[in-house]
């Protein structure tokens, strides 16, 4: 991204035209920066709660008032009978920067003795079953797409959610290469695709067996391939027999025909480019869905070619010397709280997270208030009279309004910061390219005070963010010789030493226990899970939970609408004016069922809780799925609730992942719009 600056205020955000991945274009959401940075309700000072708890009113103190009294609080509570285990940190991708999105924080909490988060509310599921397989969050090279002829997007809105890939899928496609879309919502990406294939939630591993029994019953797979650089094929071969078209077409509502016929595309394809995301893992067999469609590409030996694989991050290339930035030597056994159960930590610890009461939340990078599942639960928590809260935001969002201390914080035009990908192979330098605003500070340097103020003395709080960013680019992995600091001042980013193109298991060399991709994993064995892909269904589902499916008959979806960015970016008047209002997306069937017309109030419900929206009747969903565009902020709602209301705080069946579209609900009529 590239700021320019006028009498030191930012006055314009654009991309590199010159980054060879990002090509000069900024995303819907990111290319509104400057109004976030700049926006009349920015955070510019500490603030100090004088209402109730959820009513966000606050009174302006001063830097040193708001640092004492979370030291006071904080020191008070670690010496107590509860000890330090009572506090609890709570962040995650407000921003992916190493150095103010988990270092000095890291430090801090370690030395205090704090306990540790997990945090899985994103990716967890399907980045430990592609570790279960591939050995890595490492994929196929986007660059390479262009020499696809197959390119598969499966459960991913590209140009909502990834949209950076979209000229290399139209580059490929203008090649010849046809491009379809595997997604229970026929999304702004499906539309502009070949094909949309709709598929029921929650069974993308069930139409993966279902193409791997068509290539092995055919014989389209690369048995070269397979004998020198896989381990379980006998496994495999067995498991996939047991899924034939008709029983996959049972489970995943796809025609039989069809199965076999995208089978066979794919078998006889010589570069697919499958694009997988994270929400097809966000369900109780989530992790077991990635393991699975990653198997696809060692079947037909696509890996082998330029723009053949499948792609679910390449974050597991970028090896910065995490232990060096985040210190995990310097805290003391304590336990780890999962973040999609903070409504449980909050509530009734003695559920399952054990240990003290959480007595003090320190919340950054983060909107639990409207992000966490089971969100009633989570404001419940929030509410408490004996709970500690500490916000560092860039607004007065759902969580900030609980908070008992506010910290302001800076934006990424304000501070300095090193970026690894999800998607390409580039590392990133943030400059700041203005003075931070109001009395702004970065979150290190929050932490940095914090700990002074504490009486931490050691000296790695005391490292500056330049100093830390050199520590993490001081890594032994020949992927990033070459990554320097200095590098990275003179062009802004730095590709990894990966090779040009990239093709990461054209010659097996799986960063495996068995150097192979792994079809049977004696490490799930040794977990008591299948070692061998199979499917897994949904823990809410027709088939799982008849007793459930009578009474709340519809699967509901709530990825983030197209504007917003999880939570991110929902204050921003212009973006949440595109979205207009929460709404529900219902097919024109289940909507005559239940009298709904198209601009009706709706609420929609099950036994966890509700939220209001309104009906948009349309076939971009399947019967008997219905889409909540999401995250909204509850104080945009006009309920003051949001699909979190609904969701649960299960744990997917890898990686400890949340399962946000395992979600079985009813809707009912409210009124007609207003």
């Amino acid at each position: 991204m590239l700021v320019t600056v006028r009498d030191g205020r930012a006055v314009r955000v654009s991309g590199d035209p010159e980054h060879p991945f990002t090509r000069g274009f900024l995303c819907a959401k990111v290319n509104r920066y400057i109004e976030r940075t700049y926006h009349d309700q920015r955070l510019m000072h500490p603030l100090r709660r004088v209402g109730k708890k959820g009513e966000g009113r606050f009174e302006r103190i001063s830097w040193d008032e708001a640092l004492d009294e979370v030291a006071h609080r904080l020191n008070a509570i670690a010496r107590s009978a509860d000890g330090p285990q009572s506090i609890l940190p709570y962040s995650y991708s407000g921003t992916l920067g190493l150095i103010q999105g988990s270092t000095m924080d890291q430090r801090f909490f370690h030395l205090l003795g704090a306990s540790m988060l997990d945090r899985t509310i994103c990716s967890m599921a399907g980045t430990v079953g592609l570790r279960m397989t591939l050995g890595a969050s490492i994929g196929a090279d986007p660059e390479g797409l262009p020499e696809s002829d197959l390119v598969l997007l499966w459960g991913t809105n590209t140009l909502t959610s990834n949209p950076h890939l979209w000229p290399f899928v139209r580059e490929a496609r203008e090649r010849g290469a046809r491009v379809i879309a595997i997604d229970p919502l026929r999304t702004r990406t499906a539309d502009q695709c070949d094909e949309w294939i709709p598929i029921t939630p929650g069974t993308d591993a069930a139409l993966a067996l279902g193409i791997m029994h068509v290539l092995f019953a055919e014989r389209l797979e690369d048995a070269d391939y397979l004998d020198r650089y896989t381990l379980g094929q006998a496994e495999l071969r067995a498991r996939a027999a047991e899924y034939t078209p008709a029983r996959v077409c049972s489970i995943t509502g796809i025609p039989a025909e069809r199965i076999v016929a995208l089978a066979r595309e794919y078998g006889r394809a010589k570069a697919a480019f499958v694009r997988i995301n994270y929400g097809l893992q966000r369900h109780g067999g989530g992790g077991m869905a990635v393991r699975t469609i990653a198997c696809l590409p060692a079947v037909t030996g696509h890996w082998r070619r330029v723009g053949g694989g499948v792609q679910l991050s390449s974050s597991g290339n970028f090896q910065f010397n995490r232990a060096k930035l985040f210190r995990p030597d310097l805290s003391p056994p304590v336990r780890t709280i999962n973040m999609i159960r903070l409504g449980e930590a909050l509530t009734t610890p003695d559920a399952g997270v054990g240990g003290p009461p959480v007595r003090a939340l320190v919340v950054y990078n983060s909107n639990p208030a409207a992000v966490a599942p089971d969100r009633s639960a989570v404001v419940r928590g929030l509410g408490r009279e004996d709970l500690f809260t500490v916000v560092l935001e860039h607004f007065l969002t759902d969580t900030a309004d609980w908070a008992d201390i506010v910290l302001p914080a800076t934006t990424q035009l304000e501070h300095w910061d090193v970026h690894y990908s999800y998607g390409h192979h580039y590392v990133t330098l943030n400059r700041p390219s203005i003075e931070p605003v109001g009395e702004c500070k970065p979150n290190s340097e929050i932490f940095r005070l914090l700990a002074a103020r504490m009486g931490i003395d050691h000296p790695v709080v005391r490292d500056d963010d330049l100093e830390l960013i050199r520590q993490a680019l001081d890594s032994e992995s020949d992927k990033l010789q070459g990554v320097t600091l200095e590098a990275l001042l003179e062009k802004g980013y730095a590709r990894l030493n990966v090779p040009r193109p990239y093709l990461p298991f054209a010659e097996g060399i799986f960063p495996t226990p068995s150097g192979k991709c792994e079809f049977y994993s004696q490490r799930l064995a040794e977990m008591g899970v299948d070692p061998v892909p199979t499917f897994t269904p949904p823990y809410e589902s027709l088939n799982s939970a008849p007793e459930l499916a009578s009474r709340f008959p519809l699967a509901l979806i709530s990825s983030p609408a197209h504007q917003f960015l999880n939570s991110s970016f929902v204050n921003i008047e212009t973006l949440r004016r595109s979205a207009h209002e929460p709404e529900l997306v219902i097919h024109p069937e289940d909507a005559t069922q239940r009298a709904v017309l198209n601009g009706t109030r709706v609420e929609v419900h099950n036994d966890r809780g509700s939220f209001g929206a309104v009906a948009r009747v349309s076939d971009a969903v399947s019967e008997g799925t219905v889409w909540a565009p999401s995250v909204w902020w509850t104080k945009f709602a006009k309920d003051g609730r949001n699909a979190n209301d609904t969701t649960s705080q299960r744990e997917t069946d890898l990686g400890h992942g949340p399962v946000f579209y395992d979600n079985l609900v009813e809707v009912t009529a409210v009124s007609a719009r207003d």
